[in-house]
C-alpha cells in the first residue's frame, strides 16, 4: 500500500511539474506577444520587411510551378505534323492512318483535309479576301500524330520522324517538341534562381530578426543584469527573446502569404484572358498546403534561430557589477 502511494505521489509530482512548465512557457509566449504589441509601429515595419523578404522566393516558386504546369499541358498536347504528298489518293491515306493507329507508340492520329486546313487558316488570319483569288487549294493532307509517350526524348523523336518519312505517302514530318524543351530549360534556370534567392533571403531574414532581438536585448540590459543578480539563469533570460523570434517568424510568413495571395488574385484574370487567346484552359494555380506549412515552419525556425544567435552572442557580455 505504501509503495502504491509513493508511486501515485511521484506520478502526481511529474504531472504537476509538467503542468507548471507548460504554464510558464505559455505565460512567456503571450508576454512576448504583448511586448510586440506595445511598440506597434516598429514591430509592423519589421514584419513588413520580413514579409517581403519571405514573399520574393515564394513568388518565384509559384511562378516555376505554374510554368511547369503550362509545360506539362504543352507536352500532353504536343504532336507530330505529317504532310502528305499532293498526289496521294484517299485509299492510300486511309491505309496509312490504319497502319499508324496500329502502332503501340502512337496514341492518336487526326486527319486534317486540305479543305479543313484552309477553313481554319481563313478563320485565324486576315487573308480571307486573298484566299478567294486562289484557283485551287494549295494545302496538302496533314496527319496530326500524338505519341503515346509524352516524355519522349529528342533522340527517340528523331528516330520516330525518320520512320514516318519512310512511308511513300509522306512528304515531310515535323515535331513541335523542341521549343517545349527550350521552355523547360528556361524553367529550370528560373527554379535555380528561386533556390539561390531563397537561400540569400533566408540569411536576410535571419539577420533582420537577429538585429531586432539584439536591439531589444540592449534596451533591456538593466533588467537582464538585475535578473542575473538575483540568480536568474541564462535559459530563463533567453526564453522570452526566443518566443519573440517565434512571433516574428510566424507573422512574417503570414504577411508573405497574404502578399502572394493578393498578387495571385491580381494576376489571375489577365493570365486567364491571355490563355484564352491561345485556346488554352490554363488557370493560374496557388500554393499547395504543404508549401504553405513548409514556409510557415521554415520562417518560425529562422526566427527562433536568429533570436538564439543574438541572445547567445550578447547575453554573456551582460554580467552584473
Amino acid at each position: 500500500m505504501k509503495q502504491y502511494r509513493q508511486k501515485q505521489r511521484r506520478g502526481f509530482n511529474k504531472r504537476f511539474r509538467f503542468s507548471a512548465w507548460l504554464s510558464r512557457h505559455a505565460q512567456v509566449l503571450f508576454a512576448s506577444l504583448g511586448r510586440l504589441w506595445q511598440r506597434p509601429l516598429g514591430s509592423l515595419m519589421t514584419l513588413l520587411v520580413l514579409g517581403i523578404a519571405i514573399a520574393l522566393p515564394m513568388g518565384l516558386h509559384l511562378l516555376v510551378n505554374n510554368l511547369q504546369q503550362l509545360a506539362d499541358q504543352w507536352d500532353s498536347g504536343a504532336s507530330i505534323s505529317v504532310f502528305l504528298k499532293r498526289n496521294t489518293d484517299d485509299q492510300a491515306i486511309e491505309s496509312l492512318i490504319a497502319a499508324l493507329k496500329a502502332q503501340d507508340s502512337i496514341s492518336e492520329v487526326r486527319h486534317i483535309t486540305p479543305t479543313q486546313a484552309l477553313d481554319e487558316f481563313r478563320r485565324q488570319s486576315d487573308f480571307s479576301s486573298a484566299l478567294e483569288l486562289l484557283d485551287e487549294n494549295p494545302l496538302p493532307h496533314v496527319l496530326q500524330i500524338y505519341p503515346r509517350n509524352a516524355d519522349i526524348s529528342t533522340e527517340e523523336l528523331q528516330n520516330f520522324l525518320e520512320n514516318l518519312e519512310k512511308h511513300r505517302e509522306v512528304e515531310l514530318a515535323l515535331a513541335d517538341l523542341q521549343w517545349v524543351e527550350r521552355f523547360q530549360a528556361i524553367t529550370r534556370i528560373i527554379q535555380r534562381i528561386a533556390l539561390v534567392l531563397a537561400l540569400l533571403l533566408s540569411l536576410a531574414v535571419l539577420l533582420i530578426i537577429g538585429n531586432t532581438i539584439r536591439l531589444e536585448i540592449q534596451g533591456r540590459r538593466d533588467e537582464i543584469e538585475i535578473i542575473k543578480l538575483v540568480g536568474g539563469s541564462n535559459a530563463f533570460i533567453r526564453r522570452p527573446f526566443l518566443y519573440e523570434g517565434f512571433w516574428y517568424g510566424l507573422f512574417g510568413s503570414l504577411i508573405a502569404l497574404g502578399l502572394i495571395l493578393l498578387s495571385a488574385l491580381a494576376l489571375r484574370e489577365p493570365v486567364s484572358h491571355l490563355a484564352s487567346l491561345y485556346q488554352s484552359r490554363f488557370v493560374l494555380s496557388g500554393l499547395a498546403l504543404t508549401t504553405i506549412l513548409g514556409v510557415i515552419g521554415a520562417s518560425i525556425l529562422l526566427g527562433v534561430l536568429g533570436a538564439w544567435i543574438a541572445v547567445h552572442q550578447h547575453l554573456g557580455e551582460m554580467e552584473p557589477d
